[in-house]
């Protein structure tokens, strides 16, 4: 599964942030173009993390976790493209069926499929996509990497 662990979209500003940390009247975010810290309000703004979103559907399972259909979005993007640029209803809700035939159309709103194309887009576009299981390789990779450079110096 995708790893949106600390990915976190905030109201008011464009984009996905990378959850750095938390303060009792706000949150600790990071862009992941500019790599700028800054912290960001929860007076003024409303936090919402990718991990806690879920598709309604119309199968067994209710809800689909927003990972799993990315999960689906990236592995029909070459035979589904993203509706780009400003796509009306019709194809926001045709794209959905195509990607997640038993969504609920009825509790998924064209609204909700926009935003669900443009966060794809923003992570995917950045390589920001990775399974849980690449992302610790990584993770431990860079560690043994880390630890033979210093042992080298040695």
């Amino acid at each position: 599964m995708i790893d949106l662990k600390k990915m976190v979209v905030i109201t008011g500003l464009p984009g996905v942030f990378k959850l750095i940390g938390s303060r009792p009247n706000g949150l600790i975010v990071e862009d992941y173009d500019t790599k700028k810290r800054k912290f960001v309000s929860s007076r003024k703004h409303q936090f919402t993390p990718l991990e806690s979103i879920s598709i309604y559907t119309t199968g067994e399972q209710e809800t689909v976790p927003l990972a799993d259909v990315f999960q689906k979005m990236k592995d029909k993007l070459e035979e589904i493209p993203l509706p780009t640029g400003k796509f009306n209803e019709d194809q926001g809700h045709r794209y959905i069926g195509e990607v997640l035939p038993d969504y609920d159309p009825d509790q998924v709103y064209f609204s909700d499929i926009k935003k669900l194309v443009k966060w794809f887009s923003f992570l995917n576009s950045r390589q920001l996509l990775v399974l849980e299981a690449e992302d610790e390789n990584f993770e431990e990779e860079a560690e043994i990497i880390e630890e033979s450079t210093e042992n080298a110096g040695e």
